[in-house]
């Protein structure tokens, strides 16, 4: 009797690092659905775009009011390690970066997200994107060129190996082109501008190697009822698909991140200030104070 199933070729390195990354699903995570509805925050966006020269979208927005949410519960901030919490000092944000067409994924970590202008968020990660497209960022090619180089016998404990030196010993492996915490506190993946998929709503497992405890999809716009008061309309709605490391992040915590979130995505020009002639003050929390 021949074999049922026969070796995959022409793997990404994506595809080729994911079974290395992930046991069996054993351990509990939990699991959150958002609707925000847009549409304050879409001419806003525009506006923005228009002033600051740059395009200003959803995704920034998601990645600005993520980072407010988790500045206001600091505790949510950090790292499982030996089995004891350990805080992050910043709050960092990885953005994932669809490339070849959507067949692989890389990213970018933008730091003190927080601290960061919209407009800011929107021209940085937008000059990362390119350069990770383009081939031309050097830490996501070393990267890369390991998982290639590297035999299945050895990727799983290489993989291993710098998640322990990295975390649970907190070496200096800059030397060596490995950046620390490369992740940082969230990741954030727009599902519904990565070519080929336009989905509207996902949930993402979370990544293992990463210590990064909270995952965020973002869905495609759409128009979808809405009921306010005693009637129902027609709203763009954004669906954000969450997932969190129970053992960093509880209940409570969750719910407030997520409710700066809302605030943040749902009427951003009460939260981070009207647009003006020039791209706006950077607030220090969702309020909209200006520094």
């Amino acid at each position: 009797m021949g074999r049922i199933f026969e070796p995959a070729q022409h793997l990404s390195s994506w595809r080729r690092l994911a079974p290395h990354v992930w046991d069996r699903p054993r351990d509990p995570t939990v699991y959150g659905v958002m609707d925000l509805v847009v549409d304050r925050a879409l001419p806003y966006l525009d506006a923005l775009g228009s002033v600051s020269g740059t395009k200003v979208r959803i995704t920034h927005l998601v990645t600005k009011g993520l980072a407010l949410g988790i500045k206001r519960m600091p505790q949510a901030n950090g790292i499982v390690t030996r089995r004891r919490i350990a805080l992050r000092k910043d709050v960092d944000i990885f953005l994932q970066v669809a490339t070849e067409g959507g067949r692989d994924l890389s990213g970018t970590k933008l730091t003190c997200v927080d601290a960061m202008p919209l407009a800011e968020i929107a021209r940085e990660l937008a000059t990362r994107a390119a350069k990770v497209r383009r081939h031309a960022d050097p830490g996501v090619e070393r990267t890369k060129n390991l998982v290639h180089r590297l035999p299945n016998a050895l990727l799983g404990l290489t993989v291993r190996a710098m998640e322990f030196l990295l975390y649970d010993l907190q070496l200096d492996l800059s030397r060596f082109g490995i950046e620390s915490d490369q992740f940082g506190s969230a990741m954030v993946s727009n599902i519904g501008n990565f070519e080929g998929f336009g989905m509207s709503f996902a949930l993402a497992p979370l990544v293992p190697m990463s210590r990064c405890p909270i995952v965020v999809l973002i869905g495609e716009v759409q128009k979808k009822p809405v009921v306010e008061g005693d009637r129902i309309v027609a709203r763009s709605v954004v669906t954000l698909g969450c997932t969190f490391d129970h053992r960093m992040i509880d209940g409570a915590q969750g719910t407030a991140i997520a409710a700066v979130l809302r605030r943040v995505v749902e009427d951003p020009e009460k939260e981070l200030g009207p647009v003006t002639a020039r791209t706006p003050a950077t607030p220090d929390s969702a309020t909209g104070t200006a520094l």
